[in-house]
């Protein structure tokens, strides 16, 4: 098994789309996960998309177009859960 990694997305209604607001691998990984758990953020577990976000954007920018579906549907499910709460 590789090294762990592991991207932080954020959206604004200000932002046109969702951007990347941290992303690494192995221990940086593993604090975003910490991090994002101590503060009650829903973890969801898509290794495709967190491979394509930390090889291919850089944290702060915008999620390009071609990762919208599968971050949509992350955002939905983590909205729902928000919701249900």
């Amino acid at each position: 098994m590789g090294k762990k990694i592991a991207s932080a997305i954020g959206y604004s209604v200000e932002d046109a789309a969702p951007r990347l607001l941290a992303s690494g691998r192995g221990k940086t990984a593993e604090r975003i996960i910490t991090l994002a758990q101590e503060a009650g953020v829903t973890v969801i577990e898509d290794p495709a998309l967190a491979v394509l976000l930390e090889a291919e954007v850089r944290a702060g920018d915008i999620i390009p177009a071609w990762c919208w579906e599968a971050t949509a549907k992350i955002l939905a499910f983590v909205f729902a859960q928000k919701e249900k709460r």
